[in-house]
């Protein structure tokens, strides 16, 4: 894709959220450099293969941003969208906190964990979504949720600033919150749509997992013409029991066969 194709983004942003919206935003046709700091961008070490595919479509120089000032300004004085993922108060201290006072035209998309009088208090995903009722104690969370849908708003955000500065023609600066991100993720619990006994959340017979021959199902007929498909195909009574006796013989291959033929949105759990 080329959507933004001849927009220049700088990130210096590390960890997750920002590598991630700046990735995003290169798939779109940016032109993304990725400004490291010596010590290099811990996600390399944690997830080396993720972090080659996020990097793959990036420019990445290393450049210490505290003594390096000038090569830094070089690359924002081109640059239409700039990426942070620091404490404001670091920003503040680097002089970037307004970098359109210096360079117009260009926008800061801040990633922060919270803001407002907590914005300087540190924190990671799994703090934001212990905040936000997503957690189930005592297992660890298998998706960084805070840190994928930053991501995401990071890029919403940063496609706003630039329809807005076609307005205005100035750039200007835009906080994300992680911990606003967590939360919003967390209204589905919050509204009694998922959580133990909601209606997603395993009470409804017609979207659950299922045990089988070989493994588990995921069932997904959450629609009236779903469910009766299912109803009619397995010869269930409509109860969880019965789902599970008309699962429990068959494998994933011959479950998501049936499935395929019958149009129920099933597959097999990996």
């Amino acid at each position: 894709m080329d959507q933004l194709r001849g927009i220049r983004v700088v990130s210096l942003a590390v960890n997750l959220p920002g590598p991630l919206a700046a990735a995003r935003l290169a798939e779109l046709g940016a032109s993304v450099t990725k400004v490291e700091p010596p010590s290099g961008d811990p996600l390399a070490t944690a997830a080396a293969d993720w972090y080659a595919h996020l990097v793959r479509q990036q420019s990445v120089v290393t450049v210490d941003v505290k003594s390096d000032r000038a090569k830094l300004d070089e690359l924002l004085a081109d640059a239409d969208l700039l990426i942070t993922s620091m404490r404001p108060s670091a920003l503040r201290r680097l002089g970037l906190d307004r970098p359109h006072e210096r360079f117009p035209r260009l926008s800061l998309i801040e990633i922060v964990g919270n803001d407002g009088d907590l914005a300087d208090v540190p924190g990671h995903d799994l703090n934001y979504q212990a905040a936000h009722r997503i957690l189930t104690p005592p297992h660890m969370p298998k998706v960084p949720v805070a840190d994928t849908l930053g991501a995401e708003r990071a890029v919403s955000t940063a496609l706003a600033a630039l329809v807005a500065r076609t307005t205005s023609g100035l750039g200007a600066v835009y906080r994300i919150s992680l911990e606003e991100a967590a939360a919003r993720a967390g209204d589905a619990v919050r509204y009694g749509l998922t959580g133990e006994g909601a209606l997603l959340g395993g009470s409804l017979p017609a979207y659950g997992i299922y045990p089988c021959a070989d493994g588990h199902v995921a069932l997904g007929a959450i629609e009236p013409h779903f469910w009766l498909n299912v109803l009619d195909t397995f010869g269930v009574d409509g109860t969880h029991e019965s789902v599970r006796t008309a699962f429990a013989e068959k494998t994933i291959t011959e479950l998501q066969s049936i499935a395929a033929r019958a149009d129920i949105p099933l597959n097999g759990v990996k």
